[in-house]
Parts: C-alpha cells; sequence; structure tokens
C-alpha cells in the first residue's frame, strides 16, 4: 500500500473537509497530511527508518494517527501497545518486537527509565507533549520505498501476559481491510463514522484506514461510554460504526436512550461472534434507517473476513467470505466437513498473516495445510452463510456431550432480566467438566440462580444446562470491549 499517495490523493481532492474530529478539534485531510509528513522528518532525524520497530503506547488521540501513518512513509514497523498494558507485560512486548522507539503518553505508575534500561533494543522513549511536538519538522521529505513483503505491523493479542504473541502483518497486509470493506459495505466520503476502539487493536486500526481512504470523517473517542458514545452519534450526525457486542449491551442500559436522536444511522456493525442477533435488533428500535451487519475476521487474516450483505436479514450469521480469502470448516483430522456440520473455521489467501513474530512452531502450527487454523468454531447452511459457534477453548465437554458456551450464553440472554452473561467449562470430577455461567442483571430486577437455572431448563438439553449461575454486577472486559473469559476462568482456578 502506498500510503503517501494515498495521504497526498485525500489532502488534494478533501481538503479542508475534516478527517479527524477528538473532543471538538478538527483536523483537515490538509492538516492530517501535513501532520504526518512533519512528523516523519522528526522521526526520521532520530534514525527511524525502513525496518526500524516503532512502538505506540497511547490511548486513541488523533496523535496516534500521526504516529502510525509518518512511521508507514519511513517503511518502519509499527508495534501498537494496549495502553492498559502494565510494566510486566510492556517489558514483555518491548523486548520481544525489538522496540527501538517508544511513543507514550506517560502514566504514574510506568517507569520509563526503568524499563528503557532493561530494554537493550530501545533508544528512545517520546512522551506527548513538547518532546513529541518539537519532532513536527517543516521541510522536504521523501517517502521510503518498501516491498509488499517488508513488515508493517506486529500487533499483540489482547491481554497478552507471559510470553507475548506477535502477529506480523506486511505492507501488502494494509490492503487486506480495506479490500473487504470495499467489497461488503458502500463506504464514501459523505460517511462520518466512530471510533471507540483501542487504535492498537484491528478493529480500531480499520477506522484509520476507512477515513484516508474512502475520505471519511472519523470521529475518535479516547475510550468507549455508552452515553457519550450517543451524545457523538447525535452531534456529528454518525453514519456507521463496528463495535463488539458487550458495547452495544452497555448502550441499551442507557436511560433516555429513546431520546437520542439516531437517524443519520445508515448501517451499524457487531464483530466478535455475538450471543444471538437479540442485541442488533433490540438497538434497531432506536434506529430503525440503519442496516443491521454482522460480521468475523483475526487480526491474522486482516479482517473483516466475513459480513452479512447490506441488504440481507440473516444477522444471525455472519455472512459470506470476502473475494480476498477462502474459507472452510474442518473436523479434528482436518478434513473437509459437509455443509451444517460444526467444525474449526480455516481460512487461507494472502489476507493471513506472515508469521507469528519469532515463533515459528506457533506458525507452522496455526498455518498448516496451507490453511490458517483460526480456533474458531463454525458451520455453513446451504446459501453459504457463515455462523459461528464459539472459540474451540469455549467448547465444554460434559460426560461426553459437546456444549458451546455462546449457544448457553444466548438462551441465558432471553431472560427478561438477564443483561449480559458469560459461560465457563470448570473441572468436574463426574463429568470432566460442568458448565459455569456468570450473569449480570439488569437495572430493577432481582432474580436468585435458581430461577435462571429453571429457566435454561425451557431453552436447552439437560447436559447444556448451568451446574452453577454465579450473580454479578459487572463481567470484566478487555481494551477491546469483549468479556474476559479466561480472567474469569482465573478466578475459579484460585
Amino acid at each position: 500500500m502506498n500510503v503517501y499517495q494515498i495521504l497526498s490523493d485525500s489532502a488534494r481532492i478533501f481538503s479542508q473537509k475534516p478527517a479527524i474530529i477528538f473532543k471538538n478539534n478538527i483536523v483537515s485531510f490538509e492538516g492530517l497530511k501535513a501532520n504526518v509528513l512533519a512528523l516523519a522528518r522528526g522521526l526520521q532525524s532520530l534514525g527511524a527508518g525502513r525496518g526500524k520497530k516503532i512502538a505506540l503506547y497511547l490511548p486513541n488521540c488523533p496523535e496516534y494517527v500521526y504516529s502510525y501513518l509518518s512511521s508507514f512513509l519511513l517503511g518502519a514497523v509499527v508495534v501498537p501497545l494496549d495502553y492498559m498494558l502494565k510494566t510486566e507485560e510492556l517489558l514483555a512486548c518491548l523486548s520481544h518486537s525489538e522496540a527501538e522507539f517508544v511513543i507514550a503518553l506517560k502514566k504514574p505508575e510506568i517507569d520509563w527509565n526503568n524499563l528503557q534500561k532493561k530494554i537493550i533494543s530501545l533508544k528512545a522513549v517520546i512522551p506527548l507533549g513538547a518532546d513529541f511536538e518539537r519532532l513536527f519538522q517543516p521541510g522536504e521529505f521523501k517517502p521510503q520505498e518498501v516491498s509488499d513483503y517488508d513488515p508493517a505491523l506486529i500487533m499483540y493479542t489482547s491481554g497478552t501476559t507471559g510470553t507475548p504473541k506477535g502477529i506480523l502483518l506486511n505492507y501488502k497486509h494494509l490492503q487486506g481491510s480495506p479490500q473487504a470493506m470495499k467489497h461488503f459495505v458502500d463506504l464514501s466520503e459523505r460517511d462520518v463514522k466512530l471510533c471507540a476502539i483501542p487504535l492498537s487493536h484491528i478493529g480500531g486500526f480499520i477506522y484509520i484506514q476507512n477515513c484516508i481512504i474512502f475520505g471519511i470523517t472519523l470521529v475518535l473517542m479516547d475510550r468507549f461510554h455508552p452515553l457519550e458514545f450517543l451524545k457523538n452519534v447525535v452531534q456529528y450526525k454518525v453514519t456507521c460504526f463496528h463495535i463488539v457486542p458487550p458495547m452495544y449491551t452497555a448502550i441499551l442500559t442507557v436511560k433516555n436512550i429513546d431520546q437520542f436522536d439516531l437517524s443519520s444511522l445508515r448501517w451499524v456493525v457487531v464483530f466478535g461472534a455475538p450471543n444471538s442477533p437479540d442485541i442488533l435488533e433490540r438497538f434497531h428500535k432506536y434506529c430503525p434507517n440503519a442496516k443491521l451487519l454482522n460480521g468475523w475476521g483475526m487480526t491474522e487474516t486482516c479482517p473483516p473476513n466475513t459480513v452479512t450483505p447490506l441488504d440481507n436479514p440473516k444477522i444471525e450469521s455472519v455472512g459470506k467470505s470476502a473475494s480476498n480469502c477462502e474459507i472452510h470448516i474442518v473436523d479434528e483430522n482436518d478434513q473437509a466437513l459437509p455443509v451444517g456440520e460444526i467444525g474449526e473455521i480455516v481460512i487461507r489467501g494472502w489476507v493471513v498473516m506472515q508469521e507469528y513474530y519469532k515463533d515459528p512452531q506457533a506458525t507452522l502450527e496455526a498455518k498448516r495445510g496451507g490453511w490458517f487454523h483460526t480456533g474458531d468454531l463454525g458451520r455453513f447452511d446451504k446459501e453459504g452463510f457463515l455462523y459461528i459457534a464459539g472459540r474451540k477453548k469455549e467448547m465444554i465437554k460434559v460426560a461426553g456431550q459437546i456444549v458451546y458456551a455462546p449457544e448457553v450464553e444466548a438462551a441465558l440472554c432471553k431472560h427478561e432480566a438477564v443483561l449480559e452473561a458469560a459461560v465457563i467449562g470448570i473441572a468436574d470430577d463426574m463429568r470432566g467438566e460442568a458448565v459455569k455461567a456468570f450473569v449480570v442483571l439488569k437495572e430493577g430486577f432481582n432474580i436468585g440462580p435458581l430461577e435462571i437455572k429453571y429457566f435454561a431448563r425451557e431453552h436447552l438439553a439437560n447436559f447444556k444446562v448451568p451446574q452453577t449461575v454465579e450473580i454479578r454486577l459487572s463481567l470484566p472486559k478487555n481494551r477491546a470491549g469483549k468479556i474476559d473469559k479466561e480472567l474469569l476462568k482465573q478466578e475459579v482456578v484460585a
């Protein structure tokens, strides 16, 4: 992808049109290009260039966008890091990626001087503020030429702990998501997209690509807050967005949601294998003009890889595949399964990641047989629509019977008192595993675990009914807004 050419074209065509809106501050497309070029010159003066690793440790902000794009102009490798990572996690990711530069918004609890002493590769930590602003240099700039297969991004999976798992994408991969968006939806310069997903995640990065390639206006939130999200939709007449299921759940809890004018929305997307289409349908009551879309994809495969067609009502599925990839369903022996049977989703095409960085064994295992093995379970219907059953690690074996956690969660969420639910498998001496559910109730409801279990029996086979139900005030979320089931499992073990 020629980022310099795309920036130049968008600055020429859209000039003074808002490219980024952040806390009521507006950056035009012309201003975006100027800032990106000026920062690229400054980073170049520090020694940043082709193949150099530039880590970004920031909340959502315009400086994040400048840092991404200027690094690409230099042919550098961007290492975006979740702003919630703690010291040990930062140390692991920065050491593993061999980052040479870090652009960061400082936090009191992060001792960058100490980190720099421990990370041999790290040459400079550039904090937002005066030091960062001094990097912006006027003058001529010649972008670095790169090949398609030069490394462009190392993205670490959310909630990284222990040994980091970095997903290496090359410069050709930067074309993957925009190609898919063009295939699935009708984005254009008329659109205003609202981003509340961290830019350190692939779902957030897609918003930046949408902005410069399609000429949309990008409204940035530094973090997700349901009430502020709705206010932004109204204030800026947002036309579309993509968020994960728990974010929709949170939005639906906003009091007086029916008083917000959401008529500007043309389409909305849910990613992350929702429990059921109920969430989208409930949200749709408040934005009847919007088309509902459901999609699927992974950081490793330049998402979205499937999306429901704009005029198709099958939002319980995640749609059909993009034109730049091929998707199959296989059994435990990697043999193709017939239509309707649940198995592992595998995908191939140039959109599949280059590798797990510095982990040849994990790369070989994931990309065996010419297909990338996603770890997601799904099935196809006769019309070629894909349905997600859950992650392989969410498959619970109860006395030899298979239980899919999302199916149980969907059943529990049908209860009028249930706001959200998470289901995991726990060790059981008699049956191998048992189903445990964590449930958050809607405001004003007060029911107990027994009533929820009785309700589950009306909707599920006996072996799928949770053996235990725990009522909670909230469920832990990762920075991408998804329920953190690994943390729930750790709590049960502890």
